[in-house]
């Protein structure tokens, strides 16, 4: 024996046999009962944290579709808003309008009411005018004649005496 020889490294054939024998059964027991099921774990696990992952993007992106979604709504609403607000504007508008033309017509209207009205009390008034006009012709005619007079004679003095009245003036008065 070598002085200075480890016996640790020295080379012995049936200790190494029997070392690679027990290794290996070492290794098909840990393959079959430690290695099988840590690795099925560890799949188990990335398994679970890829679909952890989709679910989280298809989560991501489905929250991205509702914003734009909502998004979208809220631009129709405002749309929508804003229309509904134009119409309102264009009937009160036309109301409006169609409120001022009546208004107008009615104003027009009483003022031709009123036109015709004074016309006809102007009309009454001067026929009352004439008539009273008769009645004091033929008061003055039967005193001055101290007579009474027949009804031609009447008629006749009624017709000249309104002949001579200038009731135009009366007429150009009131327009």
């Amino acid at each position: 024996m070598l002085l200075g020889a480890n016996p640790l490294i020295e080379v012995v054939p049936g200790l190494m046999v029997w070392t690679l024998v027990a290794f290996a059964i070492t290794l098909v027991v840990l393959k079959k009962y430690a290695f099988g099921p840590v690795q099925k774990m560890i799949d188990d696990r990335r398994d679970r944290i890829r679909q952890s992952i989709d679910e989280a993007d298809n989560a991501r992106e489905e929250a991205r579709a509702l914003l734009e979604e909502h998004r979208k709504l809220i631009a129709q609403a405002k749309n929508d808003a804003d229309e509904i607000l134009a119409e309102a504007r264009k009937v009160g508008d036309g109301l409006r309008e169609r409120m001022r033309a009546e208004t107008e017509e009615d104003r027009q209207r009483r003022i031709e009411e009123t036109q015709r009205q004074i016309d006809q009390a102007t009309q009454s008034a001067i026929g009352e005018i004439r008539q009273e006009v008769a009645n004091l012709s033929l008061i003055a005619a039967e005193k001055i004649t101290k007579k009474a007079l027949t009804e031609a004679d009447q008629k006749r003095l009624i017709d000249e005496a309104l002949t001579e009245i200038d009731f135009s003036k009366l007429e150009a008065s009131r327009s």
